[in-house]
């Protein structure tokens, strides 16, 4: 427990100080006026209250990552909280606030447009393409996985008819994905999301509450960070920093800061909502690898009664345990609502990325159906694949769990570039990036490399290939800097 006190001490200190600094360096000015002041157009950008504002954002990036990948990241021992902790201050909430900021400094553009503009126009369409099929994926799971877990608690609901089935709940989500996509921002997406994350956050809370009353012997980062309940075979690195994306550094935050960049009223907001929303899901993402810790490594398992060690059992029997029959609602929420709310954001941030690049207009309906249309037909082929091949989920998981790195590690180089070309010459400034691109352009080349929906080369070979990405992708930016030093 030591250890958790003192990783949750550093996340909050690490809003405060690199926090503060990050902001310094990018220069927030509140004399600028944002996107959303500059010109509302009553749908996407719509200024709204700070803290509204700030509850959208945390359940936008939240979901159920910070939940379920922690809760799969413990069985990686302690070395979980290192990466929470060092990740979430130095790689996640970098890439959420720079994301969101440049966002806010570029007009309210989608993060394709904001690589285009750092990186150039063939990344752009590389990163367009990428980011709507990374949505996508979101979009199609995030159907399908909620709607599983209702359809199990409402079997034999109505008779056992169709009311009570898993494909009427994909009928509802995707109904309710349709509307959320394209009603304005604040009709349901401003009024309903504050409840849920105010739930999701009050669970945390209160599981935190019960772990500093119960105090279990969880182990301790000096004594077990390299244990490893996933054998040889899943080795710490890379595959601990795909496990554990939201929580740490994760890609598709950078197609969801975007979303909030056109609410916010003043630039200033942007540290509290950006690096802010990213810390506050570090927390939650550090209190369930805590818990989970307790049920893998001290006997929590047996006490909580749950059935198996798949994410949704333990949350289900931990909050119910713990928690009564109060956490049972809020792990429902937090199972089946936080999924939903990240799949709707996914389709609108997909809706207004292809608006961004074809100069779409947005605020005539007719408009946004003429872009939203197809996106839901090919969501529906990913579906129908989801449900209709056996494993489909899986395959489409491990494919997003890749894809979301791959995309935090070209927002990163992004943020770097920024850093460079902004900046004055001579400054270091650009570290800011340069660190945590370098080190996730590692972890998303050595797990494609080894992962078995990749290149399947041998585990053994992970600190090589993962030395390897990182010293060229090193070398490679060296390059370009000299060059610009000598232009």
């Amino acid at each position: 427990m030591i250890s958790f006190v003192i990783a949750l001490a550093a996340l909050l200190l690490g809003f405060f100080l690199y926090g503060s600094f990050v902001e310094r360096v990018f220069g927030a000015d509140s004399r600028k006026a944002t996107p959303a002041v500059a010109h509302p157009d009553g749908v996407d950008f719509i200024p709204l209250p700070t803290w509204k504002v700030f509850m959208i954002q945390f359940l936008n990036i939240a979901g159920t990552g910070p939940i379920f990948g922690a809760i799969m990241g413990a069985m990686f021992g302690p070395a979980s909280y290192l990466w929470i902790v060092f990740g979430c201050i130095f790689g996640g909430a970098v890439h959420d606030y720079f994301t969101g900021m440049l966002s806010v400094r570029h007009d309210g553009v989608g993060f394709p447009e904001i690589v285009g503009k750092y990186l150039g126009g063939g990344t752009k369409k590389v990163m367009l393409a990428f980011s709507v099929l990374l949505l996508l994926m979101v979009g199609a799971v995030f159907v399908y996985s909620p709607a599983e877990i209702l359809g199990g608690m409402t079997e034999g609901w109505f008779g056992g008819s169709v009311f009570g089935s898993k494909m009427f709940w994909v009928g509802v989500i995707l109904i309710y994905y349709i509307v959320a996509t394209l009603l304005p921002v604040d009709k349901i997406i401003g009024r309903i999301y504050p409840l849920f994350a105010i739930s999701l956050l009050f669970m945390a809370v209160a599981l935190g509450a019960c772990l500093f009353a119960k105090w279990p012997g969880i182990p301790e980062v000096w004594e077990q960070a390299g244990h490893n309940l996933q054998g040889s075979g899943t080795p710490i690195f890379p595959c601990l920093f795909i496990t554990i994306a939201c929580g740490a550094v994760s890609g598709f935050h950078a197609t969801q800061s975007p979303l909030m960049a056109r609410c916010i009223k003043n630039e200033r907001l942007g540290r509290p909502v950006f690096y802010g929303a990213m810390i506050c899901e570090g927390i939650v993402a550090l209190i369930w690898a805590a818990v989970s810790s307790w049920v893998f490594f001290d006997g929590g398992l047996a006490e909580i009664g749950a059935a198996n060690t798949s994410a949704p059992e333990i949350v289900k029997s931990v909050a119910g345990s713990w928690l009564g029959v109060f956490g049972g609602i809020l792990a429902l929420l937090g199972v089946v609502a936080a999924p939903i709310t990240s799949g709707d954001t996914a389709f609108r941030s997909a809706r207004l990325i292809i608006a961004d690049f074809l100069r779409y207009e947005q605020k005539p309906m007719r408009n946004r159906l003429v872009v939203s249309i197809p996106l839901f037909a090919l969501a529906g082929l990913l579906l129908w694949y989801n449900i209709a091949e056996p494993g489909g989920f899986g395959k489409i998981w491990s494919y997003f769990g890749w894809a979301n790195q791959t995309l935090a590690v070209f927002a990163l180089w992004t943020i770097t570039v920024y850093l460079t070309v902004s900046k004055p010459r001579g400054s270091w400034y650009f570290l800011i990036g340069l660190v945590p691109a370098v080190f996730m352009t590692a972890v998303s080349a050595t797990y494609i490399a080894i992962a078995r929906i990749g290149f399947n080369l041998p585990a053994d070979w992970n600190l090589i290939i993962g030395c390897a990405a990182a010293l060229l992708s090193l070398g490679l930016f060296i390059g370009w800097h000299r060059s610009r030093k000598d232009a």
